[in-house]
């Protein structure tokens, strides 16, 4: 697949960018070269190739799922201005 120069211009329209025929000249090159790129890759064989979420096959360390630190929601609330039932209170700015 490979654009051509109008359509790179009306990309460009539809995303409300303006473009000078030199950066859109160039923008075509880029374009067409990364399209290049994706046909490539996807003539690739990988029929025998499993998904995989890393390019390398490593275990991530995890933490205990534990609690780390007290409950301190009384002390918060303390200095907040307008709170009830555990909640801050704030005013009203959508109607």
């Amino acid at each position: 697949m490979s654009l051509t120069l109008e359509q790179v211009r009306r990309v460009a329209q539809l995303a409300r960018i303006d473009i000078s025929d030199a950066e859109a000249d160039t923008a075509l090159g880029e374009l067409n070269g990364i399209f290049s790129l994706i046909e490539a890759m996807q003539a690739a064989d990988t029929a025998g190739v499993a998904p995989m979420a890393h390019a390398l096959d490593i275990a991530q360390r995890l933490r205990d799922d534990r609690v780390s630190e007290s409950d301190q929601r009384a002390a918060f609330q303390a200095v907040a201005p307008e709170t009830a039932d555990g909640l801050y209170l704030v005013p009203k700015v959508i109607e």
